[in-house]
């Protein structure tokens, strides 16, 4: 080994102790007969002293030393001068007066810093990936995403899951999102799909009798990247047969508690077991499937205050079957402050914001003027015992009104101070739709996958009124993000033949995309049930982080390309004709 110790781990109990250690250049700093040289590995860092009396060549070396050369040193572990020890650092006690140095390479001035947690633009933060990953903070993020991942699986294997390896080359099949294809070479014009989930292969397992199994699966969609979503991605997979609802989430919440307390016990979790809201109830009152429970604000539904107002905007809205809906913030706005949220709200659609202020009985604001008294004193009601507070309001479709007010709600927590990053507030949102219905294209979509079950009590209305069948699904959501969502499958050949006739799939179509599924059915498919969570998500609520990328090692650009190594990439004529393609 080129190292005895790693430069996290020394303190006073090693006082004495001859060492080698080896790392980067954190800092150098030159004081006449002494040069002192922080060390850094990725357990720690270690102060170094070279003394031009107690070894003179490894003196005049480290007088030339750069920031972040890769170097080892020989030396002996001495306590720090008394009034010198850093309380800040694990080995701040010590310091290694060194006897020999060797430089394994020496660095060019690196184009980002390293030593110090300073903003780096984008472009320098993949461009330089490897630099930016010797970043303490990264590293820890990636030190605790191993941790994540190494207590899941060993509660899996503590409760009798099989983790099974599944296809990463597979079909084609319409599962919502876009497929990343892959030309055959041995079957000319043909090709594969990366998996957007192990879905099918993980219910063909079930059928294969393996009733346990999970996998920290690879998936890959191709759709935009944002700050929580990426074009590859990893889940935890989970299936299990003979189930119900019941045993999947009881399984979910038993494994997050535990994995909290053990991996990340700094943080709270705000309620057990967690709470359950109906999508529904989760829509009405919060605006969102993924509500962050952290804080109020909940929706207030104006609709019967304003139903017969001569304000047409409201009027006009309900008349139309859409809804007048408010949150009702605590404090009072500047013109500036409310003129920067009716741009937010028509940037996400809405007509327009408006807003009403009461100081005590008194009320002002945009729609002031156009409401009567009765109908201002029951709005001040309505906003409830704050003073001042400050009715945001949107009128229209409800999709959109809970659209525009969910996104205020949030924007209000933030600027109220009102979300604390060690509180984790998970919640499981239950009994969605199964479909919904497609406008543009004049048919009903699956609103999970083409795989989840119906609600038994539902399961009649699918020919006669497939809007109102709800889905034996759930999804478990923590601070305003969904953390995983999973069902009960469909088990049957009937039924799923059923539900891809609903969907506009016809026989011969089914048979071509799902015959393996069908065929499979055929022959003793247990019920069975589970989930999926999103692990770069996850490991990103444990950090405090709000972007995956920071918890990711080689993440993509927003752009969808790789700055670091330039893909996606050309490839020569010559590779493209081996595979039966040629350039458009």
């Amino acid at each position: 080994m080129h190292r005895t110790h790693t430069c996290g781990e020394l303190d006073a109990s090693a006082a004495g102790t001859a060492v080698t250690l080896a790392g980067w250049v954190h800092r150098r700093r030159d004081h006449g007969g002494l040069v002192f040289v922080n060390l850094r590995d990725r357990y720690g860092v270690t102060q170094v002293v070279f003394d031009v009396d107690a070894a003179p060549s490894a003196f005049e070396e480290a007088r030339q030393l750069g920031q972040e050369w890769v170097i080892a040193v020989d030396g002996k572990v001495r306590p720090r001068p008394e009034g010198q020890a850093n309380p800040e650092m694990p080995t701040g006690e010590i310091e290694v007066l060194a006897t020999a140095l060797r430089v394994w390479n020496p660095a060019e001035t690196p184009p980002m810093e390293v030593a110090r947690d300073v903003e780096v633009d984008e472009v320098n933060r993949l461009r330089y990936r490897y630099l930016y990953l010797r970043r303490p903070r990264l590293q820890s993020m990636l030190a605790l995403r191993h941790r994540v991942a190494a207590h899941i699986r060993r509660f899996m294997d503590q409760h009798q899951f099989l983790e099974v390896e599944t296809p990463v080359l597979t079909k084609a099949t319409p599962e919502g999102a876009r497929d990343f294809l892959v030309p055959s070479r041995l079957q000319p014009g043909r090709f594969y799909a990366l998996p957007q989930s192990p879905q099918q292969n993980k219910q063909l397992l079930m059928v294969a009798g393996l009733d346990r199994y999970f996998q920290l699966a690879r998936c890959f969609r191709d759709e935009d990247p944002r700050a929580d979503r990426e074009l590859e991605f990893t889940q935890l997979d989970i299936e299990m047969s003979f189930v119900d609802e019941e045993d999947v989430m009881q399984l979910t919440e038993e494994l997050l508690l535990d994995l909290v307390r053990a991996v990340t016990p700094h943080l709270e979790v705000a309620v057990e077991p967690f709470p359950r809201l109906t999508y529904a109830e989760a829509m009405e009152r919060y605006g969102t499937d993924k509500p962050d429970l952290r804080f109020g604000l909940e929706l207030v539904d104006l609709g019967a205050i304003l139903a017969r107002s001569d304000f047409r905007v409201f009027a006009d809205a309900l008349a139309a079957g859409g809804q007048v809906k408010a949150i009702a913030v605590p404090r009072s706005f500047t013109r500036k402050e409310t003129d920067e949220l009716e741009r937010l709200a028509r940037d996400l659609g809405a007509a327009g914001l408006a807003w009403l202020t009461f100081e005590g009985a008194i009320g002002r604001g945009s729609a002031a003027r156009f409401l009567s008294q009765t109908e201002m004193a029951e709005l001040r009601a309505a906003a409830g015992d704050a003073d001042p507070v400050t009715l945001l309001i949107v009128a229209g479709p409800r999709e959109l009104v809970a659209k525009v007010l969910g996104r205020l709600r949030t924007e209000m927590a933030r600027a109220l101070d009102l979300v604390s990053d060690r509180q984790l507030y998970f919640a499981w949102i239950v009994d969605p739709p199964l479909f919904t219905w497609n406008g543009d294209e004049a048919r009903w979509d699956a609103v999970h996958h083409l795989f989840t079950a119906p609600a038994e009590d539902d399961a009649h209305k699918l020919s006669t009124d497939p809007g109102s069948v709800r889905a034996r699904a759930y999804d478990v959501v923590c601070n305003g993000y969904e953390i995983g969502g999973g069902s009960i499958r469909i088990h049957r050949q009937d039924v799923q033949q059923a539900v891809f006739d609903l969907l506009g799939l016809s026989r011969r179509e089914a048979l071509t995309q799902f015959g393996h599924m069908l065929d499979a059915f055929r022959y003793g498919a247990p019920p069975h049930g589970g989930i999926a969570w999103g692990f770069d998500r996850l490991v990103a609520i444990l950090a405090g982080e709000s972007n995956i990328r920071e918890v990711i090692a080689f993440p993509k650009a927003l752009s969808g390309v790789d700055p670091m190594t330039g893909a996606p990439s050309d490839v020569p004529p010559e590779s493209l004709e081996l595979l039966g393609l040629r350039r458009a």
